[in-house]
């Protein structure tokens, strides 16, 4: 049992609020009710729940929202902290347009933090699935400046540009996924219901088969018999190698083989180096320190062999390296970046020439999609072809042949 604290309203428009002994919010819904009261919010201690007719929404330190979500929120509260709007009336303004239950809810819980004496950095904290290292530290950092509002400027900007850079990535995907999709989806048609008619229709005749149709007749039958051991095996395989990914060595050994990659390594190097100078530059210019940055920054790659190689950086640069001197020594970074960093730190605007090296990147990535979307095209309709001609000829050439026959 725990104690539930309330809020509702009545049929007449009246608000109540209170507390309640229960075994779960549920019941706490059900007793509400019960009293002809609309359950508004419901909260124990670190958890949080915003109601509405639809049912609860959870709200606590596993709540995730969209990159999208993300980028409008960061946008709304940069326009009115710039504004000159309070922190606490800036949310409580944001709270009543938000149409989103999870951001809702977030924001009805920053609220209640702040006024209980909380810093917004550390408020932001609790929900480290939505604000990263990243968000809170530079938040913080703006609060100790007193420049909270350059700050949520800077992250405002940063987050757009990385999702716009994600969606180029996934915008690349799209069009082999759809091809490979059709693909899988014609041969399971054909194989499964086309290829077991002529398979009737050739025993009935008694002619004797080409190699070619009968290797294709044999895994039809197999793929019929057997479907649902394939689809457990596919099943199996694909737990096992997300559970073999989440573990640090197969992590590590995925990332490199992917960096390895012809094209697709390429890209993931490039992407990585965008997002390095991008969330690097933003942290340096909102007076994060160097030490600090980096191994926030480490993390941001998305490629553990990437991240691992900031980190010996970051011990060089602790050692008394410079920070151009320890990215050239790890060797993953091109010299086109270590020259730019190179230079800033020697002119004192190292924010600003990384700021450069990411808007490059980013067009070398924009370039890097185009080019391996224009290289995948003609292979993956070649594929298809291959396949869906291959079975083809493989039913044909029989009937051809019994035709001839008759003849």
């Amino acid at each position: 049992m725990a104690i539930y604290q309330w809020k509702g309203k009545k049929s007449t428009g009246e608000y109540l609020n209170g507390e309640l002994d229960a075994a779960n919010s549920a019941i706490v819904v059900e007793e509400l009710h019960k009293k002809n009261i609309y359950p508004i919010q419901v909260g124990k201690k670190s958890e949080f729940f915003t109601l509405s007719l639809t049912g609860i929404t959870e709200v606590g330190p596993r709540t995730k929202i969209s990159d999208n979500n993300l980028v409008v929120f960061t946008r709304q509260f940069s326009s009115l902290i710039d504004s000159g709007v309070p922190i606490l009336q800036g949310i409580s303004i944001m709270i009543e347009q938000q149409k989103n239950k999870e951001v809702k809810g977030i924001l009805i819980k920053i609220k209640e933090s702040i006024e209980g004496g909380a810093s917004l950095s550390n408020s932001f904290r609790k929900f480290p699935r939505v604000f990263n290292e990243l968000y809170v530290n530079l938040v913080e950092a703006g609060e100790r400046g007193g420049v909270l509002e350059e700050v949520f400027k800077r992250l405002s900007v940063y987050f757009e540009k990385i999702v716009r850079l994600k969606r180029k990535i996934k915008g690349a995907m799209i069009y082999p996924i759809v091809v490979l999709s059709v693909a899988v989806a014609v041969i399971v048609i054909l194989m499964t219901f086309v290829i077991p008619i002529f398979a009737k229709l050739f025993a009935s005749v008694g002619a004797k088969l080409p190699l070619l149709t009968r290797e294709v007749i044999n895994f039809s039958n197999f793929l019929r018999g057997n479907i649902i051991y394939i689809l457990i095996g596919i099943g199996i395989f694909v737990f096992l190698f997300r559970f073999y990914y989440k573990r640090e060595g197969g992590r590590r050994n995925i990332d490199r083989l992917l960096l390895k990659i012809p094209l697709i390594g390429t890209l993931l190097k490039k992407v990585a180096i965008a997002r390095f100078a991008r969330t690097l530059s933003t942290m340096v210019e909102s007076g994060v320190p160097i030490l600090a940055a980096l191994e926030i920054v480490s993390k941001a790659s998305g490629n553990k062999i990437i991240e691992e190689s900031v980190i010996k950086a970051r011990e060089d640069v602790a050692s008394g390296s410079s920070l151009a001197a320890a990215l050239n020594k790890i060797g993953l970074f091109p010299p086109l970046v270590i020259q730019m960093i190179m230079v800033g730190e020697k002119t004192g605007n190292m924010d600003a020439m990384l700021a450069k090296v990411a808007d490059y990147y980013d067009e070398e990535v924009d370039n890097a999609v185009t080019n391996l979307t224009q290289m995948l095209e003609p292979v993956l309709i070649v594929f298809l072809g291959i396949v869906v001609g291959t079975l083809v000829v493989a039913m044909y050439e029989p009937i051809f042949n019994i035709g001839r026959a008759i003849k």
